[in-house]
């Protein structure tokens, strides 16, 4: 099962919980659902993963977990796939979503020669804000739907192709 390959990247609930950087988080750790890989705490892990990760936010791990807690979606999934936005991929996927938010509101580009100063950042920010969170938003939601999607196909997929292959052997 898809468990099994995902139990190896994962660390385990334990180690988590005894950490001391997560004890100000109290019991909610110890709920099993955040733990599990299953098929809907995994697809729900992909969805608030993928979607927090096309946010233009910090600290998006933290609420990724957030959302994970709220939602009994697996945790170390839900905060690991953030990093999809990592410093090498964060400029072009936040200048696609910006481009697809222009595109969804019907306003032009309003991106000026990069100069690297907090003044530049500042107006630059004051300018494309608006655009930038709507695209972030719409391409989040839809990768997320995505991700849970394709996983929840490929469960599916997986599952039919193991009882298969375990047919096959209790024929012979």
């Amino acid at each position: 099962m898809p468990r099994r390959i995902l139990k190896r990247w994962f660390p385990n609930s334990k180690s988590i919980r005894e950490s001391k950087s997560f004890k100000f988080l109290g019991n909610m750790l110890h709920e099993p659902g955040l733990w599990h890989l299953n098929r809907r705490s995994v697809a729900k892990a992909f969805f608030i993963g993928l979607f927090v990760s096309m946010l233009p936010i910090p600290s998006q791990m933290i609420v990724a977990g957030l959302f994970a807690i709220w939602l009994n979606a697996n945790l170390p999934i839900s905060v690991s796939l953030v990093w999809i936005t990592n410093p090498l991929t964060m400029a072009p996927i936040f200048y696609f979503n910006y481009l697809v938010g222009n595109w969804i509101l019907r306003s032009p580009v309003k991106l000026e020669k990069f100069h690297l100063s907090v003044e530049w950042v500042v107006k630059q920010m004051e300018a494309i804000w608006w655009p930038l969170l709507t695209g972030s938003v719409i391409i989040g939601i839809i990768s997320g739907i995505l991700g849970a999607a394709f996983i929840n196909a490929f469960w599916h997929w997986h599952v039919r192709r193991s009882w298969a292959k375990r047919k096959l052997r209790h024929k012979r």
